[in-house]
């Protein structure tokens, strides 16, 4: 794992151009600590800040081929490195390191633009073909490692973090009203989209050749579903089966690395079921890590305990207060570098922390395995109301929702009349795309109630649907009801929020690689392909999943309902009823007002609220954690910028 840096365009002193590179990578040392490498050739410049895990001694960046023809820089892990350069050596490719880093110069070689599609990993790269002066930047499948670009002033910047892009810039950055709005809604900005004006984010699975002035943007891989009935013909007992093996196939590769490999254990199903296989089908020393809550609300470190001693564990936590969320959450706004609507990230940079503290740099996590096997609660909600929506009157198929959420304080389905009035809104509507995230979506969207008259008016017309409506496939209307559901839940929230906020950024803050096995993208292209009710029977949430590793869990946790992981939000901003500084300073009426993003007199209004204590709801303590977040944005990378 790395972070990465460039510029394409533009001439000047050679020295100077060094030193804005420099510039550029010096803000990502917490990506990279263990060293920096530079390239400066015609109108490009490359830069590396290196996190050494495979070949400790011969691997830095930025690589190039025999002939330094074809060079490049490279955040994340080729895990399929030794079988691919095994195959490029018999073309006659020579190799001089042992690094994953060099099968990509040479495979570009060998396969041109179609390289990337030879790659399983989790990457993000930019490329320099020396001859045909061209540079190709490229992002892993699912969007698992980060990689923006802005163009101004003739040049093309490229960064892995957006703070990396600060020094070479000849503007100021600003937040963008579109991108927030997007946030406000699918706790993401979609698509190729930032929360900055101007900055793009490559989109997963896609390639963007620049050359001549001319930019082209190729998708190489779409996450993709049969049409409804053309599924595997595996019988269920077969689909888990073979689900194991490929399971075991990609955690053997991801635990591969020069140094030690840890894992997560949350106590769920997914996190012990990575455990489980390095356990039983490799020889890993096994040290699990796993983060606590004070508040019993939020608590799993009964299963965690459970999970660990049943496999035998070196195992460590770490224990999380409403205190330690409040007080790291500029730190964690800083890395995230976008507004979130949920203080779930923060404990788990406290997690990273652990991590890197016992000698760790890598570790194994199961992140990804409800958006591949239906495991949401959300996916749920859609499969009653599609039920309850063959017969609308009936009272019985509308009960059903109050099964769901029997783990919060505050359910949504507490109150049956309650939960029928919200969720039987555009009920017999099953043809929609957005079926099954118009609910949650009309709550998000509520939100932005709280933007400032100006915010509003630029956003005029603009309708959220729109956007998530440019992410759909042409076949898409042709898949089954949760493969739909599936496909908008990983465009929308997938990528640009558990990935990133909640798993690369807070993983690099501490300079951990954190490694997803269930979003190989051979487990996802099997995955699609079984039938819907493989995965959510009846109300059984990732069944095929539960099969395949039923003989490697203890029963506790073999049938343990998904339980999201979750944490302290509004209340940890406050002690003793008062704000902390930093908060009372930034919500402050005058201190909204100037920003501009709020409307000032109806966010102290939920700063009282909050403050009360009295905000039980989601939509209050979202909208506040995404006020402050939103707020630390402007204060961390606009004004300060501006002073």
């Amino acid at each position: 794992m790395c972070g990465i840096a460039g510029v394409l365009g533009g001439e000047g002193d050679a020295r100077l151009r060094r030193g804005e590179l420099e510039a550029m990578i010096g803000t990502l040392r917490h990506r990279g600590p263990d060293g920096f490498g530079y390239y400066l050739q015609g109108p490009v410049g490359l830069a590396h800040a290196r996190l050494s895990i495979i070949d400790l001694t011969t691997g830095d960046q930025p690589m190039a081929n025999e002939d330094e023809s074809v060079w490049v820089v490279f955040n994340g892990e080729i895990f399929n490195y030794r079988e691919l350069r095994t195959d490029l050596e018999t073309r006659g490719h020579r190799f001089h390191s042992q690094s994953d880093t060099e099968t990509i110069v040479h495979a570009y070689e060998q396969y041109g633009d179609a390289f990337v599609e030879h790659l399983n990993g989790q990457f993000a790269l930019a490329l320099w073909d020396v001859g045909r002066q061209r540079l190709l930047l490229a992002r892993d499948r699912v969007g698992i490692r980060p990689l923006f670009y802005t163009q101004e002033a003739g040049r093309l910047l490229f960064a892995s973090e957006v703070k990396a892009l600060r020094p070479a810039m000849r503007g100021r950055l600003e937040l963008d009203a579109v991108g927030l709005a997007q946030v406000f809604t699918f706790w993401s900005a979609v698509g190729d989209r930032s929360v900055f004006r101007g900055v793009k984010s490559l989109p997963p699975g896609h390639v963007l050749a620049v050359q001549d002035g001319r930019q082209v943007l190729t998708r190489y891989w779409r996450w993709t579903c049969p049409p409804a009935g053309d599924y595997s013909s595996l019988s269920f007992a077969a689909a888990g089966s073979e689900l194991r093996e490929r399971m075991i196939d990609a955690v053997r590769l991801q635990l591969r690395a020069d140094v030690p490999v840890g894992a997560y254990l949350s106590g769920g199903l997914d996190s012990s079921g990575i455990v489980a296989l390095i356990r039983r089908f490799t020889s890993t020393p096994l040290r699990t890590f796993s983060v606590g809550f004070e508040d019993a609300e939020f608590d799993e470190s009964h299963y965690q305990t459970l999970m660990a001693d049943y496999l035998g564990t070196e195992h460590t936590s770490v224990r999380c207060a409403r205190a330690d969320i409040g007080s790291l959450f500029p730190r964690f706004v800083q890395h995230a570098e976008s507004p979130v609507l949920r203080t779930a990230p923060v404990p788990l940079m406290l997690l990273s922390g652990l991590v890197r503290r016992s000698g760790y740099k890598v570790v194994l996590t199961g992140e990804g395995a409800d958006e591949v096997f239906g495991g949401y609660d959300i996916f749920k909600e859609a499969k009653i109301r599609r039920f309850w929506a063959r017969q609308p009157d009936s009272k019985a198929r509308a009960a059903l929702l109050t099964r769901l959420y029997p783990y919060l304080k505050h359910s949504p389905v507490g109150n049956a009349a309650l939960a029928g009035s919200f969720f039987g809104r555009g009920l017999t509507d099953t043809a929609d795309p957005f079926y099954a995230h118009r609910p949650r979506w009309a709550t998000t969207g509520r939100l932005w109630n709280f933007f400032s008259p100006d915010v509003r008016a630029r956003l005029q017309g603009l309708e959220a649907t729109r956007w998530a409506a440019e992410l759909l496939p042409a076949d898409f209307e042709r898949w089954n009801g949760l493969a739909r559901d599936q496909y908008v839940e990983v465009q929308t929230l997938m990528s640009g929020y558990l990935l990133c906020s909640q798993g690369d950024r807070v993983a690099m803050a501490n300079s951990v690689e954190g490694r997803f096995p269930f979003l190989d993208h051979t487990v996802i292209e099997f995955a699609n392909r079984l039938p819907a009710h493989y995965k959510l029977r009846g109300l059984t949430e990732k069944a095929v999943l539960r099969k395949a590793l039923e003989e490697l869990l203890p029963g506790e946790i073999a049938t343990r309902v998904k339980q999201p992981y979750r944490a302290p939000d509004s209340l940890s901003f406050f002690a003793n009823g008062q704000a902390l500084d930093y908060v009372a300073e930034l919500m402050g009426p005058s201190r909204v007002s100037a920003a501009g993003y709020f409307d000032a007199a109806a966010v102290s209004r939920l700063f009282e609220k909050c403050r009360a204590g009295r905000a039980i709801g989601f939509s209050d303590n979202m909208a506040f954690v995404g006020i402050l977040s939103t707020m630390l944005l402007d204060d961390q990378f606009v004004r300060r910028e501006k002073a």
